[in-house]
C-alpha cells in the first residue's frame, strides 16, 4: 500500500529556484465527495510562482511546505461514498481548488464537483494544459452582455497559456467575426500553425507596431486582457457596449475577498489597507472606462466540472487545440525550476509548459 508520494514544494515563500522535489504522505479519501486521482501530467500558470513567492501572503496564511500547481490530468484512484460521476480507472482532468492545491504530485485530491472526464482526443499532457487557462478564457468571454457572434475580439499575446486558448474559444465556441491578437515577430507564423487556420483574422507584430495605433479606436466590442494593459486598450472599444476584462491588472478589494483564492478553510480576510488600496486602483480604472463609454472588469476563475466539460467537449470537437510549448519529467527539478523561471518571468514562452509525472509501473 503506497502512503508516500513525491511532489514539488516550496519549503517557504521563494522563487522557482528554492522549489524542492519532496516525499509527501499521500492525500486520503476521507469525505463522501473526494476523489482520490493517480496524476500522470501537470501543468504551470503564472498564479503557481506567484503564489509561491508569497504574492498574497498579505491576504492568506499558508502552511508549509506549500504545495505547488493546479492543473493536472490523470486516472482515478479512488473515491469517496457519495460521488457518482467518476469510478476508479475513469481518464479525468481537474483545476484543483485552493484547499487541494498541489497539482505537482504524484497524486491529487479533490471533490468530485472540480473534476470532468478527460477530452478523448488528448493526451493527459495536453489535457493538463487546458484547464485554469481555458476555463479563464471562457468565463471571461461569457462576460460580455449579449453573443459574441459576428463581433470583433482582441486578445493580446496570443501564443500565452491563456492567449492561445482564449483565441480559439472566442472562434470556436463563441462564433467572433473578428479574432485580433498579438505576438513577437518569431511567432507570427506559429498563430496558424498552432491555433488553426482560420481562428485568428489579425496578427499584430507588437514588436513593429502598437495595437493602439493599428486598431481603429471604436472598433472592438471585447478585449480580454491577459497583459495588463487594459486601461491603454480602452480607446479600441465601441462606445456603449464595449467591454474590457482583465486577468492581469488588480482586483478590487471585494473581488479579491469573494474569490476562489480566498476559499480555504480558515476564511482569511484581507487587511483593510490593502483592500482600501485595490479598491481606490479598481475605482480610476473603472473611472478611466467610463470616461471612453465602455466597461471595465477584473475577474478571478471560478473553478468547476461543468465547465471543464463544456471544453472537453469543445476539444473532442476540433474546436480547442492544446498548446504546449515544452514538456518536462517532474522528478528532474533542476528542469522544473528552469521551466518555472520562464513562467516567473513570463516572457519568451509558448502555449504552457506540462509536467510529465513519471510513476513506478506507468509506461
Amino acid at each position: 500500500m503506497v502512503t508516500k508520494m513525491l511532489s514539488i514544494t516550496a519549503p517557504k515563500y521563494t522563487n522557482p529556484d528554492g522549489y524542492e522535489l519532496s516525499e509527501l504522505a499521500k492525500p486520503a479519501v476521507s469525505q463522501p465527495t473526494d476523489v482520490l486521482i493517480k496524476v500522470h501530467a501537470a501543468s504551470i500558470n503564472p498564479v503557481d510562482v506567484k503564489k509561491a513567492d508569497g504574492v498574497m501572503k498579505m491576504a492568506i496564511k499558508d502552511t508549509f511546505p506549500y504545495k505547488i500547481g493546479y492543473d493536472a490530468a490523470g486516472v482515478v484512484e479512488e473515491v469517496g461514498s457519495g460521488v457518482t460521476s467518476f469510478k476508479a480507472g475513469d481518464e479525468v482532468y481537474v483545476r484543483l481548488p485552493e484547499s487541494s492545491r498541489g497539482a505537482w504530485a504524484e497524486f491529487a485530491m479533490c471533490p468530485e464537483s472540480f473534476i470532468a472526464l478527460k477530452p478523448k482526443n488528448m493526451s493527459f499532457g495536453d489535457a493538463a494544459s487546458l484547464p485554469l487557462a481555458a476555463m479563464t478564457a471562457l468565463q471571461a468571454l461569457r462576460e460580455y452582455k449579449g453573443s459574441l457572434e459576428g463581433k470583433t475580439v482582441f486578445i493580446p499575446a496570443g501564443l500565452s497559456g491563456t492567449g492561445a486558448y482564449g483565441l480559439q474559444i472566442a472562434k470556436n465556441i463563441f462564433k467572433a467575426g473578428k479574432v485580433i491578437t498579438t505576438v513577437s515577430t518569431s511567432k507570427v507564423p506559429k498563430v496558424p500553425e498552432l491555433l488553426g487556420d482560420n481562428v485568428v483574422d489579425q496578427v499584430i507584430d507588437y514588436t513593429k507596431d502598437d495595437p493602439v495605433n493599428t486598431i481603429p479606436a471604436g472598433s472592438v466590442d471585447f478585449i480580454f486582457d491577459t497583459t495588463g494593459q487594459a486601461t491603454e486598450f480602452m480607446p479600441l472599444l465601441v462606445k456603449g457596449s464595449g467591454l474590457v476584462v482583465s486577468i492581469s491588472t488588480a482586483p478590487s478589494g471585494a473581488t479579491l475577498q469573494n474569490s476562489s483564492v480566498m476559499n480555504t478553510p480558515d476564511k482569511p480576510r484581507l487587511p483593510i489597507v490593502a483592500r482600501v488600496f485595490l479598491d481606490a486602483t479598481d475605482q480610476l480604472r473603472k473611472l478611466r472606462a467610463r470616461f471612453y463609454g465602455v466597461e471595465y472588469k477584473y475577474i478571478f476563475l471560478d473553478p468547476n466540472g461543468e465547465d471543464l466539460a463544456l471544453l472537453k467537449d469543445g476539444a473532442e470537437q476540433g474546436k480547442l487545440r492544446a498548446v504546449v510549448g515544452s514538456r518536462v519529467d517532474l522528478k528532474n527539478i533542476d528542469k522544473v525550476r528552469e521551466a518555472c523561471w520562464q513562467t516567473y518571468k513570463g516572457k519568451g514562452g509558448l502555449g504552457k509548459t506540462v509536467f510529465e509525472v513519471k510513476q513506478d509501473g506507468q509506461v
